[in-house]
């Protein structure tokens, strides 16, 4: 049998995590460290590979029950490789140091488990009950795998130089960065979404660190339609597109 399709065979690399293709992540298992991917995720495996469903701890499993943020994760374990992929989204392997990752949880693919989560929340500036976004705080030393929609744009931030960001568009940031959710300037326009624009609740980031953002915004589950009403129009609730997505394969 002859055709183009064999060009499109493993990459040979003793990296642990490697991209097979900007779609596909190549992770490579030799029987000391697991890894903890996006149920469902895994496209093709070889080897002695194991999958199981990884417990969450009981603050993990709280914390999940009270904000709706969490990772529905399995542990995959043993020695070969294993090719793991979400929708045909890209992938970007990250390494997570010192400084910690603050990511929504719908855009991890994979995780080393050693790698420390817990949930945390950036508040609206105005104190309006259910405007704030609930997100994870990543740390420890190990690697990380997000998926964005399309090629994404990191945004560096400094002192003097801070970014605005569509709050349904970031993916992740530094965790040293200071964030707050805002709407327009005047607390009065808070249920605008700016006029005609479109445009809603965004994510401001000051001090010194990286915002990374998709060109995406949340997207509908496949075949729904989402609510009308105040709530839908800002994403929040469950008219809200994180709402409407809840058991959907594109969202936690």
């Amino acid at each position: 049998m002859q055709s183009p399709l064999f060009g499109f065979t493993e990459n040979q690399t003793q990296d642990r995590y490697a991209l097979q293709n900007p779609q596909l992540l190549r992770v490579a298992l030799s029987g000391h460290e697991d890894i903890l991917a996006r149920k469902g995720s895994m496209v093709a495996y070889q080897g002695l590979i194991e999958f199981d469903a990884d417990y969450q701890s009981n603050a993990q499993r709280r914390d999940r029950a009270h904000t709706g943020e969490g990772l529905d994760l399995m542990r995959c374990s043993g020695q070969g490789t294993v090719y793991l992929a979400n929708l045909g989204q890209h992938i970007h392997i990250v390494e997570v140091d010192h400084d910690g990752l603050t990511v929504d949880g719908a855009y991890v693919l994979a995780l080393d488990s050693a790698l420390h989560w817990e949930v945390i929340a950036v508040d609206s500036q105005f104190g309006v009950s259910g405007s704030g976004k609930y997100n994870l705080n990543i740390s420890g030393q190990g690697k990380v795998a997000l998926m964005t929609s399309g090629q994404p744009l990191m945004l560096q931030v400094t002192p003097d130089k801070y970014v605005n960001a569509d709050a349904d568009a970031v993916v992740a940031w530094s965790s040293s960065l200071r964030v707050q959710m805002q709407a327009q300037t005047h607390s009065s326009g808070v249920w605008r979404r700016r006029g005609n624009t479109g445009e809603g609740w965004e994510l401001s980031f000051l001090g010194q660190g990286y915002a990374l953002v998709q060109p995406s915004e949340l997207l509908p589950p496949q075949n729904a339609v989402i609510g009308g009403g105040v709530a839908a129009q800002f994403g929040m609730g469950q008219q809200g597109a994180r709402g409407q997505n809840q058991g959907n394969i594109w969202s936690n």
